[in-house]
């Protein structure tokens, strides 16, 4: 049952709209004026630790639907590391498994909280060990002919990325999370034998693995059907590359700049910028191109091929790393030494088109972008990024100021990465402030409403504003401080922050603006 303060929420919003309908969504998803929210799944509210895919997700989509707001961005939804970054996952194809809803697996008749074991007694902690493991049995038991035919026909159309997840997660749980380079090298090199094996000795393992993604993907496919219906289209991002430890680098090592050992000489990041004096060193390792090249860029085909099935826009993050990457020393402790490298970002895209289609992709353009990064991504008609938060640099021809922008773009007041549009301006001086009350025609509105006002007004098809700015919340609420490792990934919001008034000033500006 909802609580009162959802219901007055939605209740605020109280004109009606058109529902849109797919064949309408089909043919015009970046080529329309839209306005969308970025939040990440992790940041919903409920009685977890963390946001899950539970009710709070639907009615985070009703209010999407009353507010007439049809793009709803998440962050990667992969499994993380211990840091809990969405950016360096086990696997560019696998879901997390933090965000499955144990209530869901409840209904299913499939796991009974009375039975839950001391450690997750009176919480809803995720536990593979437990709650996925009894859920997995209450399945094998008590699940429909239907379910179990669902289940068998998930692992046969995902065994191409399914199998060697599981295993991997298997191994790694076997070796107490230690990185594939660190396990005996009978696994580290995949030895067909002893691989054939542990198969065998970790069948039920593997198997409860191969269920929870089963599980993750039904109640993700679930949401994203009933968030279609409602016209809310949901926008992904992909990261450019993919975390060492993870199962992609280890079943894959040809497709990645590895020596002979499976060490990496090179690591991926950005030369120093706008967030970080020292450039950010993410660590990751490039790609091996010639061998992409070889193959048809079969790899990252299917990676794509996974993420249009979970949303309907995607983005590439780092999009400049496709014409060229920053490549680091591995014995680097920063990223300000390294060298940019080619990279053959238009085979690529082309490759992609030809076994996809023309797909909804945004490029992330930020950071240091030349005349090639831009010419590739106007090739393919890619909308690139504008930031409100990084336009009231430098003079008039700033490309992030409004009126610099082509309709084909996606406008934010700041992403994930920036800190909240009201701690930005809260730290402005007092001649920057003035400048940028200046630009926006010096409104009544504070600061941070009027730049959410200035993206929805601009030409931009699809201006996007993070939910921390909806709430005009401050710096402690940000998501993510890049060049950091403590206290990310971690923010949450609460019914409680979205009053009726903010939720129908919402609603009334996106109409306002011919958004809806």
């Amino acid at each position: 049952m909802r609580q009162p303060w959802v219901e007055r929420c939605v209740q605020a919003l109280n004109f009606n709209l058109r529902p849109a309908t797919l064949k309408a969504i089909e043919n015009d998803i970046l080529n329309k004026r839209r306005a969308g929210i970025l939040l990440h799944i992790t940041s919903l509210p409920g009685a977890g630790r963390q946001g899950d895919l539970g009710q709070d997700a639907y009615y985070f989509v009703d209010f999407l639907h009353k507010a007439g707001i049809t793009v709803w961005q998440t962050l990667p939804l992969g499994m993380t590391h211990a840091d809990g970054s969405p950016y360096q996952c086990l696997s560019a194809h696998a879901g997390n498994p933090d965000l499955i809803n144990i209530d869901w697996l409840v209904r299913q008749g499939w796991l009974d909280l009375s039975e839950r074991c001391e450690e997750c007694q009176g919480t809803h902690k995720f536990n593979k060990n437990c709650l996925v493991t009894k859920a997995f049995n209450g399945f094998m038991e008590r699940g429909t002919p239907q379910d179990k035919d669902g289940f068998t026909a998930f692992c046969q159309d995902k065994a191409f990325w399914l199998d060697d997840f599981a295993l991997f997660l298997a191994l790694r749980t076997e070796f107490n999370q230690q990185c594939w380079n660190q396990w005996p090298d009978y696994f580290k090199e995949r030895d067909s034998k002893a691989l054939k094996e542990v198969r065998i000795r970790l069948g039920h393992t593997i198997d409860c693995i191969k269920f929870e993604q089963y599980v993750f993907f039904r109640q993700w496919m679930a949401l994203k059907n009933y968030a279609n219906a409602k016209g809310v289209l949901l926008f992904g991002d992909i990261p450019i590359f993919v975390s060492y430890d993870s199962a992609d680098v280890w079943a894959n090592r040809d497709v990645f700049k590895l020596d002979d050992n499976g060490e990496m000489s090179v690591v991926a990041g950005v030369p120093p910028d706008y967030f970080s004096e020292n450039g950010q060193r993410w660590g990751n390792p490039h790609y091996n191109w010639t061998f992409l090249k070889k193959t048809g860029f079969n790899w990252w085909v299917e990676r794509m091929q996974t993420q249009l099935e979970q949303f309907d826009i995607l983005r590439i993050d780092h999009f400049r790393g496709l014409e060229a990457a920053w490549e680091i020393p591995a014995s680097e402790p920063t990223a300000k030494q390294g060298e940019w490298v080619k990279a053959p970002g238009k085979a690529l895209l082309n490759a992609i088109k030809a076994e996809l289609g023309a797909i909804p992709l945004v490029a992330e353009d930020l950071g240091i972008i030349t005349d090639e990064v831009t010419a590739l991504r106007d090739e393919f008609q890619l909308p690139g990024m504008k930031i409100l938060q990084f336009a009231f640099g430098g003079g008039s021809d700033n490309p992030y100021l409004p009126n610099n922008y082509e309709k084909n773009c996606v406008v934010y007041t700041g992403t994930h990465d920036n800190d909240t549009t009201l701690g930005w301006a809260e730290q402005l001086n007092v001649d920057e402030r003035k400048y940028v009350y200046e630009y926006l025609g010096n409104p009544l509105a504070t600061l941070h409403c009027a730049l959410i006002q200035a993206a929805l007004a601009s030409v931009a098809n699809l201006a996007i504003i993070p939910m921390q700015d909806i709430l005009e919340l401050g710096t402690e609420h940000r998501m993510n401080t890049p060049g950091t490792i403590v206290g990310n990934w971690q923010w949450r919001f609460a019914w409680e922050q979205l009053s009726p008034e903010r939720a129908s000033r919402l609603a009334h500006l996106v109409e306002l603006f011919n958004r809806n």
